[in-house]
């Protein structure tokens, strides 16, 4: 059992990451609320696989359960599902004493954590992340939001989980597809802040190697997020060091309409093509585009999108970085150092080659 505590004064929490801890975690939540309703929210595909029996585990400790469930995937991740949920929470009858449960990947913890926010003003919420996305990064942190048409994660929060419960066993049941996914997350923890990760992870020799070994991979990843979240919780500093990739990743995401690329695709693509771009404008230590083309290869992650430079600029401008004239943009020293750079938003084309 590893233990992460996440420091944030009266919202601190804990996150638990272990083989096996799903057996355990209707206990485990019971330990940590005194709720009478459990509002358990998730998407089809999760709910299909563990949704009855959370709910059974959850039963045994003596909550009221319901199941939430709506269709899977980013593009469903609206104000119209968010307000369908906020609707049921309603009939369902619960009070501000009571407990939303995140189960699923980053879409569904993304949506559940705002409803949580939102409902009555804010009731408690616990996640248990689903995916390897999910479980180095999305769970951690209490960024919640939805999507709107005009941009990624426009409308939303920050909130605090109560705790965060990751199983890796879980991630059994990931196609290898989305296991890959995820793992453009790891990558970029190692790339900003942990040439070791880097290193570890371009290592393995198969994805059978690398699930021997992800209870380490999560907790690094979890840890390095805790640390960071601990000194800028609101994402006005540091904290945007994690967002490496994002910026571009995101509006290719949004110009294929969700439905081509993974959001760890999208990230994967926007690592490798500012890293390449800085490099070859002497910002970034030579070769280090190659090493990122490189892992992402051995993962088959894209390095390109294949979309023009015109196309993703309208979208880029109501990136949530950018601040006025200007948008801060994360980019690497080396491997395993990334600083935030500052850059007028006329002279952005530049950083897309």
């Amino acid at each position: 059992m590893e233990k992460i505590d996440v420091a944030l004064g009266q919202d601190s929490y804990t996150i638990e990451i272990a083989r096996g801890l799903w057996k355990d975690v209707g206990t485990k939540i019971r330990s940590l609320s005194k709720a009478e309703k459990v509002a358990v929210i998730t998407d089809d595909t999760v709910d299909a696989l563990y949704g009855k029996a959370l709910e059974e585990k959850l039963s045994k400790e003596g909550f009221m359960v319901r199941r939430f469930i709506f269709p899977h995937g980013e593009h469903h991740k609206t104000l119209a599902v968010f307000e369908t949920m906020v609707r049921a929470c309603a009939q369902f009858g619960m009070t501000r004493s009571d407990l939303v449960v995140a189960l699923g990947g980053g879409v569904v913890g993304d949506l559940a954590g705002f409803v949580a926010a939102s409902f009555l003003r804010g009731i408690d919420f616990i996640q248990i992340p689903t995916t390897l996305l999910s479980q180095i990064d999305s769970s951690v942190g209490g960024k919640v939001a939805v999507d709107l048409k005009a941009g990624k994660n426009l409308a939303g929060a920050f909130y605090q989980p109560k705790a965060v419960f990751i199983d890796t066993d879980l991630l059994a049941t990931l196609s290898t597809r989305f296991l890959h996914d995820g793992l453009a997350e790891a990558i970029k923890y190692g790339c900003i802040k942990d040439a070791a990760l880097f290193a570890k992870i371009a290592g393995y020799a198969d994805d059978a190697a690398l699930l021997a070994d992800i209870d380490s991979v999560v907790a690094t990843c979890c840890a390095i997020k805790a640390r960071i979240v601990e000194q800028d919780e609101f994402d006005t500093g540091l904290r945007m060091l994690l967002n490496f990739g994002h910026t571009l990743g995101h509006a290719v995401e949004q110009h294929f309409g969700y439905s081509c690329f993974t959001h760890g695709e999208g990230v994967a693509i926007g690592m490798y093509q500012l890293t390449k771009r800085t490099e070859e404008l002497g910002m970034t230590a030579k070769g280090s585009a190659e090493r990122i083309k490189s892992v992402l290869e051995k993962y088959n992650l894209p390095l390109t999108a294949g979309v023009e430079k015109a196309q993703l600029l309208d979208t880029m401008a109501r990136d949530k970085k950018k601040n006025g004239n200007s948008i801060t943009l994360i980019i690497l020293q080396q491997i395993g150092e990334g600083v935030l750079q500052k850059v007028d938003w006329q002279e952005v084309p530049k950083y897309l080659g």
